[in-house]
């Protein structure tokens, strides 16, 4: 019974890696469905059919005309989703990841497609794979998230919405477990440094791992025994995995602050504007230059909400500074102070004016 056990369970990891790699070829379809004038392609669906008949002549156990059935459906489902017309976000990490949390909390009606790097999601949007990409800026314990400023700085994108997602973790493991049985948890670094008193209060290990949803993906597939993994609630619903404690951070206000991109900017008036400026070494070396420039903004009664900066890597000494203040770019006001920030100034991008959505 034991040995019967073992191979089912390896049929369900199996199924599941199926069903993994089949949501990772609609993913895929979609992004096509951007570059192509009609959805039915006769000739490459041919292509398709030939190609996979012939692999399968050649495999032991499956036939010309088994793969045929099953690619046939494939290919139709693939179709009836591309003519749905779903918008696609981009997110880094794996599906289950808070940044996909966030984009769903942004807007439910969306396809969420998982980028492997923060760079992946700027470079999709901007070359027109993906409609928006979300990505987060900065956290209320960690801090700011410096690789996204930079590629704020390198690419041409929009700013057109934030939203503050609470980031909750979760104990995971997998349906059955004894919570007395659990020895070691995997997670992102971030996160288990985040819940270090609970897994020092409940004498657990910690293993460091690229990503919470990955962690989270790993313990489904891989089913390590004495096992858990800390990442969201949305990865206990996609891996199939039991929660076995809500909220098993540290502290709770655990906030993260996202940024909604797009090739164009927002046509709605928002409330918040972010702006990237960098002065001369000439000017940035002179007592009170940056003054002069947020003394524009304190004169016009200007509320700033950040102010941040980080070196410039081309021109070392000197820095770009990163600035949100309240307001709206077609304030007559708020005019004549960008217009004085960009006269005073070697490199002035105004990212957006936009709203906060709400993460409920």
């Amino acid at each position: 019974m034991e040995e019967l056990y073992k191979l089912r369970s390896e049929i369900d990891r199996i199924d599941f890696e199926l069903l993994k790699l089949l949501k990772t070829r609609m993913e895929t379809a979609l992004k096509i469905r951007k570059f192509k004038a009609e959805i039915t392609d006769t000739s490459r669906e041919a292509e398709v059919l030939n190609r996979v008949k012939a692999s399968a002549q050649a495999l032991s156990l499956l036939t010309p005309e088994f793969a045929e059935q099953i690619f046939s459906q494939i290919i139709e489902a693939s179709k009836t989703l591309q003519a749905q017309g779903y918008r696609l976000i981009g997110f880094q990490g794996e599906h289950g990841a808070y940044s996909e949390v966030a984009a769903r909390a942004y807007h439910s009606g969306l396809a969420y497609i998982p980028c492997r790097e923060f760079a992946d999601v700027f470079e999709s949007v901007q070359q027109g794979y993906l409609d928006l990409g979300i990505v987060p800026v900065e956290n209320s314990l960690g801090g700011s998230v410096t690789q996204v400023n930079e590629l704020l700085i390198q690419y041409d994108l929009h700013v057109i919405a934030e939203i503050k997602n609470p980031i909750h973790h979760c104990l995971l493991a997998l349906p059955g477990t004894d919570h007395r049985d659990i020895r070691v948890v995997f997670s992102h670094p971030q996160a288990l440094t985040q819940c270090r008193n609970f897994l020092q209060r409940n004498h657990l290990e910690p293993r460091p791992y690229y990503d919470t949803a990955g962690a989270a993906q790993m313990l489904s597939t891989e089913r390590p025994d004495t096992a858990a993994a800390l990442a969201s609630k949305l990865c206990a619903e996609l891996y199939n995995l039991e929660i076995i404690k809500e909220g098993v951070e540290d502290h709770e206000a655990n906030v993260t602050r996202f940024l909604v991109l797009d090739r164009q900017p927002q046509q709605e008036i928002g409330s918040k504007c972010s702006i990237i400026f960098c002065m001369s070494r000439e000017t940035a070396t002179q007592s009170g230059s940056l003054y002069g420039i947020l003394k524009l903004f304190a004169d016009a009664k200007i509320n700033l909400t950040r102010i941040e900066s980080m070196p410039n890597r081309n021109d070392p000494g000197n820095y770009y500074f990163f600035l949100d203040f309240e307001g709206n770019d077609t304030d007559e006001t708020v005019k004549r102070v960008l217009e004085g920030v960009k006269n005073n100034t070697v490199l002035y991008k105004f990212l957006g004016c936009y709203k906060e959505v709400s993460s409920s």
